[in-house]
Formats: structure tokens, sequence, C-alpha cells
């Protein structure tokens, strides 16, 4: 199995794929001027208390004021609160959190009210990002993440991944962090932990705890709402939790990040800075890749499944429904049911592939192909907990109801990936009326004239769509040879994936494009 990071880096966003056997499976995009994401830490004010919903609203300095529910403050609130206030009235130097005495925790089941006032300074992360209308969630137990350790102030817990697979070696790491962590500090203990010495996760967990440390010194005095630890970029967060022994290669297309790529690389494992590559190449590299085709197939309401099988994909306010359907997919025998499970076992990896793909969060239910046989319905459910193991994010799912409905829960703290892969027609602009295509190849040959007399180029490159492509490099004596004699100008031909049937454009030997006009 190998897996593959590209990433595109253009002036308003960066775009990162993830490839599992040259196939799609994650993709996000990090705007550029994104500030509230997920793990970073504010020194809010707390602006309203809603005693109906046990929550507050506190400014973050969002647009919209931030969500805080009583379950979210921890139960060592106090304890955090009276260090807050302690750096706000700038009282001593820095404490050490082991000597920083620990208050009672708080009741779970008491009032929001009895905790915060209107106007007082909090500490607080950001637990999901704004989603359509609401502001961000809100938690004030503090993690600060590192790649194998997760580090939680107040507390002096260690828990161990479960997906670790041997018990000696979740008790060997419990006793190993158990016998190096400072007092007052809780950790988890992450996957990619197994098998690591006590030097690297002694190392780590020392750079967490400055990370802690600094926060210290940027709220003395600060006023809120104020940044006061900020996540890395997504770029970095995912290499943070993905990258392992399986990962073959980072392609970026971007020289300084891929430098910053490679120096980040270099503190959490050297032996891995040679997959790091920076592509330069002149076709886009999404298309270089494959990734943009695969974008347009897997991302529209309907989605193709091997075999003739397929999706539909429908998303409403409250959940996301997927019907698995059988297409025209030829039927074996006159076995109904081992039918139907074939086909539920294909839609089944599709499905968990689709949930990473577009991040859906929240419910999903899953209309699957009706079965009978309670042995096929176990088939199924133990097929999706097989494909859903490689999501990093967390998930339940229930065995199929007596209806086929099959019922997932999966955490959102983001929005959702949603990329429209329908569009109003290039070609007509919406009217269903066009100019006759047959005239397409004089409107190209017209331009390349107006071109050669205006600038008198040597080298030209054509890029457009890959049937019309196709079409001018066809034969000994192809239209693009004609042209290239014609007006005494080297033309090559460049296919583009992600045009438009009648889409062309012309670039220079700069690969700079010629513009409409002269």
């Amino acid at each position: 199995m190998s897996k593959e990071l590209v990433i595109d880096v253009a002036s308003s966003e960066i775009a990162i794929a993830l490839l599992d056997n040259k196939q799609l499976v994650e993709l996000n995009k990090q705007k550029s001027d994104v500030q509230f994401t997920v793990g970073n830490i504010y020194l809010g004010k707390v602006k309203k208390i809603m005693p109906g919903l046990n929550a507050a609203f506190v400014d973050v300095g969002y647009e919209k004021d931030a969500f805080l529910h009583y379950l979210d403050l921890g139960p060592q609130f106090q304890t955090l609160n009276n260090f807050i206030s302690q750096a706000q009235q700038k009282k001593g130097k820095n404490p050490l959190l082991q000597r920083f005495k620990s208050e009672k925790d708080i009741n779970k089941n008491d009032k929001i009210g009895n905790i915060l006032s209107n106007g007082q300074s909090i500490l607080v992360q950001i637990a999901k990002e704004p989603i359509s209308t609401k502001g961000p969630r809100l938690s004030s137990e503090i993690s600060i993440a590192g790649r194998n350790l997760v580090l939680m102030p107040f507390s002096d817990k260690v828990s161990v991944s479960q997906k670790i697979d041997t018990a000696e070696e979740r008790s060997r790491l419990k006793r190993l962090l158990q016998s190096i962590k400072p007092k007052n500090y809780g950790l988890i203990v992450r996957t990619v932990a197994e098998g690591k010495r006590v030097a690297e996760l002694d190392s780590e967990l020392k750079t967490l705890v400055k990370k802690w440390e600094s926060i210290y010194d940027k709220i003395r005095g600060a006023t809120a709402p104020k940044l006061v630890l900020q996540e890395l970029d997504r770029t970095s967060t995912i290499l943070r939790d993905i990258l392992n022994v399986s990962f073959n290669n980072i392609y970026v297309n971007d020289e300084i990040l891929a430098r910053e790529i490679k120096e980040y690389i270099s503190t959490i494992a050297p032996e891995k800075q040679r997959i790091v590559k920076y592509y330069s190449g002149s076709t886009p590299i999404f298309d270089h890749f494959g990734v943009e085709k695969q974008i347009k197939a897997l991302f529209g309401k309907t989605v193709s499944c091997r075999n003739g099988a397929y999706l539909i994909i429908e998303h409403t306010e409250a959940l996301h429904v997927i019907d698995v359907n059988s297409g025209n997919r030829s039927k074996s025998g006159d076995n109904q049911d081992a039918y139907a499970l074939a086909v539920n076992l294909i839609a089944a990896q599709e499905i968990a592939r689709q949930l990473r793909l577009r991040d859906m969060g929240g419910i999903i239910v899953v209309d699957f192909i009706d079965m009978h046989s309670q042995e096929n319905k176990q088939l199924l459910f133990e097929k999706m907990k097989e494909c859903m193991a490689e999501d990093r994010t967390k998930h339940n799912i229930l065995p199929l109801s007596k209806f086929g409905l099959m019922q997932l829960t999966r955490q959102r703290v983001r929005p959702e990936m949603n990329i429209q892969t329908t569009e109003k027609c290039p070609a007509c602009h919406g009217t269903g009326e066009i100019n006759p295509s047959i005239l397409l190849l004089d409107e190209i040959e017209d331009r390349l004239r107006t071109i050669k007399e205006e600038l008198n180029p040597k080298i030209l490159t054509l890029k457009l769509h890959p049937f019309i492509a196709a079409y001018l490099k066809n034969g000994f004596i192809s239209t693009r040879l004609k042209w290239s004699l014609k007006y005494k100008c080297l033309i090559k031909i460049a296919p583009m994936v992600s045009y438009h049937y009648i889409e062309y454009h012309f670039f220079n030997s700069l690969n700079e494009e010629i513009g409409l006009i002269l």
C-alpha cells in the first residue's frame, strides 16, 4: 500500500490531496486568510450566559460569538481559572504548573452561571471551526498536540491509544510516560508512539510543556479577545497526524513550502526527508497526478462504484443520506441475497472513502440494498467497520436496522468539503444554444494568426481539452503540424483535464498566457 501527498499552492489557498494507491481518499483546502482553526487557543471574554442551554457565548474575535457548553469547561476549570487570573494580574514570574495548587474538580451537574460571569476572561480552545451560520465551538479542557503525545495541563492521567495492538506495548508506554511527566500534566499517547524510546518521547514532552508555559507570558496584562497559541497550519497538521513509514512521496508545487515541509519532517522523522519532492512541471500539479479528474468524478450528487453500482448522496441541515443503487450490474444466478451483498460490499468501500473525502460529519444514514439473511447483514456491518478503520476522525457505526438502514455518526470539527462539479455550460452560457462546433478550429486558427502577426513567436503552447488535443495531433500530417509549417512557429499541444470542452489558451515560451487582447 502506497501513500502520497500532493500539495497545490495557489495565491488564495493551499489544496492538499492524500492518495492511497493512487486513489484520492482525502482532500483539504486551506484558505490563506483562515484564522479560526481547530486547536487554536484564545483568551476570550464571556459575552452572555445562557442558563437554559447551560452554556455561554464567548468573544474570541470572530464575527459571531463562539459557543461554550458547561460540560466543555473540563473538571479542572477552577484551577485553570486561577492560573489565568494570576497571569492577568501580572503577579510574579511564570509559575511552574507542577507546583501550582490544584482546586477541587467542578461538579458536572452544576450550572454555568455559578462558574462564569459576564465580562470574565477565560482561556478557551477551538473544538469546531465555524460551520454554516454558527460561530466556533469551544472547550476549556486545553490540549496541545504533538506527533507522539497530546499534553493536557491540569490533569494527571496518562491514556494510551487503543489502536496500539499489544497490551504489553500499551503498558510499557504508560509506565514510561508516568515516570517522566511533570506533576499536573496529563498525557494522551498517540498510535504513532508505538515502539518509540524514552529519549524521543521526553524531548517532545519538554517541547509541549514549553509551548504551554509560553501562554502565561502572552496573557499577562492582555485584553481579551487574543490569540495566545496557534495550531500548526493544515499542511503541517496533516503531516503530523498521518506521516508514517508507509508514506512514499510528498509532491509540492511551491519551492518555499517544499523546503519548510522538509525542515518540519527533519524534526519528527529525519529519515523521511527524501520523500519531499518539488514539482516544477508546466502542467498543473493536480492534473499531472490525476487528482483533478478524480475530484470531478467524486464530488457530485451521483458517485459511481465498481461494476455499475452507484451512490446518490444528499445533504440536509441535520444529516446526510446515502442511497445505494445496483445500476446495470448484471445479476448472477437466482440468489438475490448474494447479489445484494456483493453490491453492498462494494458500496461500503466507496462510502467510507466519501466520508473521509468530503469530511462529512454528524449523522449519516445509508440505505443499502435490502438483504434478508442475518449472516449477510453481519458481514456488511463488519465490512463497514473494516473500511472505516483508516478514518482518523472519531466515528460510531450501528448494525443494519430491520429496514436495511445503517446509521453512522462522525465527529464534525470543520465545514464539510463541498465542491461544485456541475457548472453553467461554457458554450451556451445557459441559453441552450451554441455557435456551430465545426467552427471551433477556425476560431483557434484565427487566434493563432493574430498572435503570429502581433508577436511573431517562435514557440507557442496551446492548452485545451484532451479530446480536441487528440484531434489536433491525430494523423501523420496532423493539424498541429500543418499550423506549425504554415505560420513558421513550433506549436506544442498540452491536453488539460480541468478545461471545459471548447476552452483553449495560448502560452509563450516562458509559460505565460497570451491574453485575449494583444
